[in-house]
């Protein structure tokens, strides 16, 4: 009983389904009609007006449990009277669908979905933002935008991130597009455009999503999770100093590691500084190095076995995790590397060598952002 109220726990299911939803209780009747949402601890839905095989009543729907009650076409049930829900012909799961429209404007739109680490979500948008004379649609323009918050992609193009914190990895979403959630946190959206004011318009954006909901079981309550504002504003200088003074972490990294996450997530161009101590055995054959690694020969370095094939066998390398789950292109770090992280994502760092079975030892590694 307790798995199926939890799957069939929603807060409001959208309440304008042009085809009639079919709720199926456990006595063997089917109800058709719109399911308007959970209230109260029940399921609120308005019947069909052609259906007759249920009763008419007028009573208050504060009723005692297990009494079931009539408001015209409107009927209320407890979940341990429902079996199963269908929803437009598809069955009520864990999964939620919502449409929300994006304008083009100094912050980021509050989609309302919480999403958690490992999430699919789907996306789909539609609709023009008209900016001056130029319409732009959600898989945006042929130009880019210098001043826009992914530079290097199409001007205008739908964008997203995961969390209002303006740190947070920001990817390319365009007309459709499925997300693995990197983090958990709210999601936000925008067009890919440094200017907004002659903006108008907007994009319809649908998402398929899981189950959004924090659970707070107060009297049959349920609430979201409090949002927060993400702003398209980036931070001035001043600011970004004093992040980067104030966030400094040290990793250990050992020999054995072809990918150890540092937790720090990283934007593209974000200056970041990387210093690394101590030794490693990196193998019988390449015997102690530090971290710019032993004589760059042998058979790795010929076939490229090693994910940095010029680089010594055992030095420290990174590389960037991005939000789609695709790896960027590993690089040498060696004891110190001052320079911009090339993409966004999570950093991650590893040691460069293609057999970690006779490897011993581990790197101390300061990371400066």
């Amino acid at each position: 009983m307790r798995k199926v109220i939890l799957a069939l726990m929603i807060v409001m299911v959208a309440a304008g389904f042009a085809v009639a939803d079919t709720i199926y209780l456990r006595d063997g009747r089917t109800i058709q009609g719109t399911l308007l949402g959970f209230i109260n601890g029940r399921f609120v839905v308005r019947v069909d007006s052609r259906q007759t095989n249920f009763p008419r009543a007028n009573t208050d729907p504060n009723v005692a449990r297990g009494e079931r009650t009539y408001d015209r076409d409107i009927l209320y049930f407890r979940p341990e009277e429902v079996e199963r829900i269908e929803i437009e012909g598809r069955t009520m799961d864990d999964s939620r669908v919502e449409t929300v429209q994006v304008t083009l404007e100094s912050n980021w739109i509050d989609t309302g979905v919480d999403l958690r680490r490992n999430d699919h979500i789907q996306i789909n948008a539609s609709g023009v933002i008209t900016a001056g004379r130029t319409r732009i649609t959600p898989d945006g323009l042929r130009s880019t935008d210098a001043s826009a918050p992914l530079p290097r992609a199409a001007e205008g193009e739908l964008i997203g991130a995961i969390s209002d914190n303006p740190r947070a990895p920001i990817f390319e979403i365009g007309s459709t597009r499925d997300i693995i959630a990197d983090r958990d946190g709210r999601l936000y959206l925008t067009a890919n455009r440094g200017a907004f004011s002659d903006a108008r318009g907007s994009f319809s954006v649908q998402t398929r999503h899981p189950r959004d909901m924090t659970l707070e079981n107060q009297g049959d309550v349920y609430r979201r999770r409090n949002p927060g504002i993400r702003s398209r504003t980036r931070p001035g200088i001043d600011e970004r100093e004093r992040e980067r003074t104030q966030q400094e972490v040290t990793i250990v990294v050992p020999a054995t590691s072809r990918g150890t996450d540092t937790g720090i997530d990283v934007t593209a161009g974000e200056p970041i500084t990387i210093t690394a101590t101590g030794t490693i055995v990196a193998g019988r054959r390449t015997g102690e190095v530090g971290p710019e690694g032993g004589r760059s020969t042998g058979f790795g370095s010929i076939v490229g076995t090693r994910p940095v094939p010029t680089a010594g066998p055992g030095a420290l390398i990174g590389y960037i995790r991005m939000s789609n789950g695709q790896l960027s292109s590993a690089y040498l770090i060696g004891s110190q590397l001052s320079a911009s992280a090339p993409a966004d994502g999570r950093l991650i760092l590893a040691i460069n060598d293609d057999d970690y079975s006779d490897n011993s030892g581990s790197f101390s590694v300061k990371i400066r952002y």
